[in-house]
């Protein structure tokens, strides 16, 4: 059987399951040339063709708003809907042409914000969907990060929109990938989002799955902090209640970021007295199953600190010790680009094919631009700071284990 032969039946075989399940652009055992032998076979004529960002930024801040939707959709669209290989170089293009104004306060920056609270819906959506793409990935964090106004701006958005919108599912979805960052963390702690996101969590029945995991998992990254921790005293009774509810809740996806919530906050000596009075750990008795041994792993932990006698005091420095270096999470869930409500109409261009009728720059495509991209995006990602996402759980080997870290 001849080497061409080979390739042609492994593509046939495995192309579609290595495209769903297996970044092959990351380093593994079968080696360099078995991954491109096997590796979906991409068009990448759109791939390095640089924009004009002068332009887009123009259009972003003085076309009619469809327009603009559109425009945020095509752009989101490169990232969302390219290759693996191919998303760093076009966030690398994104981040250093300060697509959304994150990196130079000024009239850019405001344009870009407003956009979070336009009349047209589709506008919304269109924006908060882009903040939620950049924020699956760590260089898209990272830049983020550096608007201070940002991060107002999408709490604002988080509590004026319905609850059933879309645009709220993705400025939630954005909030929990950027609580990976610890300085924002500690702003959204500051600014009441454990308190908001008990109240949300009261009601769970009425949340959609995207809602419900991604604010479960919010909860749990800012209750690991010792602030977090405290800002739960107050409310103790209802925070305790609403974790206790959330156990025996049919979507057993949130089940890790509930325990681990749990576990966190009964550090505190008031919280647990609080938990013993409302009968506890009879309560986590009743999730023991025999045929879950990690998960009854991870209760026993919670009874065991339950009913611990440490002070407080042992917890009030773990704010200020040093972090260990975690593995960047970057994933790019489907869900971004869900339940569409943008679609071209008449004679209108969506996608790669609108980028590419008035937004190509001339000599886009060379080599040069291409090495460019490459050098300045080496060394742009930086360490997470906090252990974990929905999408990166539901992707990440399932033989690893999941965050929260229980001892």
């Amino acid at each position: 059987i001849t080497p061409e032969k080979l390739q042609t039946l492994c593509s046939r075989l495995f192309s579609t399951q290595f495209h769903q399940s297996v970044d092959l652009t990351r380093p593994g055992t079968a080696g360099d040339v078995l991954r491109a032998s096997i590796a979906p076979q991409h068009d990448d004529k759109f791939a390095y063709k640089t924009l004009d960002y002068e332009k887009v930024k123009h259009d972003m801040a003085h076309s009619t708003d469809r327009n603009k939707a559109l425009l945020l959709q095509a752009l989101r669209w490169r990232l969302t809907q390219s290759a693996p290989h191919l998303r760093d170089p076009v966030m690398t293009a994104f981040v250093q042409n300060d697509l959304l104004g994150c990196a130079t306060p000024g009239e850019h920056r405001d344009v870009v914000l407003s956009l979070l609270t336009a009349p047209l819906e589709i506008l919304r959506q269109s924006a908060s969907r882009m903040f939620n793409a950049f924020a699956s990935m760590s260089a898209g964090r990272t830049y983020l990060a550096q608007n201070q106004d940002l991060f107002k701006g999408l709490m604002d958005n988080l509590r004026s929109e319905d609850k059933d919108s879309i645009t709220r599912e993705m400025i939630l979805g954005a909030l929990q990938k950027l609580s990976l960052r610890r300085n924002l963390q500690t702003a959204m702690i500051d600014k009441g989002v454990i308190e908001w996101l008990v109240k949300v969590l009261e009601d769970n029945d009425s949340l959609s799955d995207y809602t419900l995991e991604y604010s479960v998992a919010l909860l749990m990254n800012l209750c690991l902090r010792t602030a977090g921790k405290k800002r739960c005293i107050q409310n103790a009774n209802q925070t305790l209640k609403v974790l206790s509810d959330l156990l025996g809740h049919e979507n057993q996806e949130i089940r890790p970021y509930v325990n681990g919530a749990l576990y966190s906050i009964l550090a505190i000596p008031t919280i647990r007295e609080e938990a013993k009075a409302m009968g506890m750990e009879e309560i986590l008795r009743c999730f023991i199953k025999e045929d879950q041994p990690d998960m009854n792993r991870q209760i026993e932990f919670i009874i065991k600190q339950l009913n611990s006698t440490e002070s407080v005091d042992e917890y009030e420095s773990d704010d200020e010790e040093d972090e260990e270096d975690e593995e960047d999470q970057d994933a790019m869930e489907s869900d971004l680009d869900k339940d569409e409500i943008l679609k071209p109409e008449g004679d209108e261009l969506s996608g790669e094919p609108l980028l590419a009728g008035g937004y190509l720059t001339r000599g886009a495509n060379s080599a040069r631009a291409r090495r460019r991209q490459q050098k300045d995006f080496d060394g742009m990602n930086e360490p997470l700071r906090r252990p974990v996402t929905p999408s990166h759980r539901r992707l990440q080997d399932p033989s690893r284990k999941s965050q929260p870290r229980f001892p």
